[in-house]
């Protein structure tokens, strides 16, 4: 199995927005390979705690070693919990608001290249897709258990797959006859369900869309960001920030949406807009007017930094 990593991407942005200072409390909703803690834990040194979540025990592992190699782990809570949970997992803790907070939503590379986890076309391993494998069910299990057009509404509402009902039909058929044991098994029957033109005509691998969508649905991925995004602001001290990289148009414009509605005041007059049960001032501003992608020096050092968008906004006082 390969050692576990996670090159962070946009990692001098990410210290732009959130400014971890010294004394500071720092959520990572998305540990991963640690690298963003470890520099949210340099740059608050020589006190700044930070809170590191992630659904995934080989994450954590990974993570508590890195920091305690780094001299950084005294400093660091690590916690086995999905970010969406962020509200009880600080509540736990004895937190009742913190200075920053930060979710990278992209895979890690060791979940990407371990073939056992099943989120690769390009390597056989179970149709699994499960960022927490203690729990939940896997892809296979979903494929198996829903109706044909659900399976599709899964593909094109997460994959934005134009194809979807076509290769619903055929992974189904595949799941029933006994032949779609490997992530190579769904690869091929999305692929051969894809029109050969159309197979031509894309720069993408043509399963890039279905497994995206699958590993959206097994991980209700967008379900806890909508939780998360509900919450954040309320656990965000005055000056706090909240900074996300995203990786598809789903997540972005989720994030987008949410900071713009933090920024609304009322049209109304004051009195009547209270009466009215409306919000009067602005929650966060919005540190990025656009979303922040990376140099095409980090994009030739890693590809996958290619798709990530940071937005960030910072908490207004009260």
């Amino acid at each position: 199995m390969p050692e576990f990593a996670h090159t962070p991407v946009l990692a001098a942005e990410v210290a732009r927005y959130l400014a971890p200072r010294p004394g500071g409390v720092y959520v990572d909703g998305t540990l991963g390979g640690a690298g963003h803690a470890r520099q949210t834990l340099e740059m608050s040194a020589p006190d700044g705690r930070l809170i590191g979540i992630d659904r995934d025990p080989a994450a954590l592992a990974a993570a508590r070693a890195t920091l305690e190699q780094a001299g950084l782990a005294t400093r660091v809570t690590l916690v086995h919990a999905t970010y969406g949970d962020i509200g009880e997992v600080l509540a736990d803790q004895g937190i009742a608001s913190v200075d920053g907070i930060l979710l990278d939503l992209g895979l890690s590379s060791h979940q990407v290249d371990t073939a056992a986890r099943g989120f690769s076309f390009a390597r056989g391993g179970p149709v699994d897709m499960r960022m927490d494998p203690t729990r939940g069910e896997t892809a296979l299990e979903l494929i198996v258990s829903l109706p044909p057009d659900d399976l599709a509404a899964i593909l094109r509402e997460y994959g934005e797959e134009r194809y979807a009902a076509r290769i619903a039909r055929a992974i189904k058929e595949a799941a029933r006859t006994g032949t779609l044991s490997t992530t190579l098994d769904l690869a091929s029957a999305v692929e051969a369900s894809i029109p050969a033109p159309a197979r031509r005509r894309m720069r993408i691998h043509p399963a890039t869309r279905t497994f995206q969508a699958l590993r959206i649905a097994v991980n209700r991925e967008l379900d806890q960001l909508a939780q998360f995004l509900d919450i954040f602001p309320d656990l965000l001290a005055p000056g706090g920030r909240c900074v996300i990289i995203s990786f598809h148009s789903l997540e972005d414009r989720m994030v987008k949406r949410r900071f713009r509605d933090l920024t609304w005041s009322s049209s109304l007059p004051p009195d009547l807009a209270r009466q009215a049960g409306e919000r009067v001032d602005p929650i966060c501003a919005v540190l990025t007017k656009r979303p922040v992608t990376a140099t095409d020096a980090e994009i030739d050092a890693n590809p996958r930094a290619r798709s990530a968008k940071l937005r960030a906004c910072e908490k207004l006082p009260t």
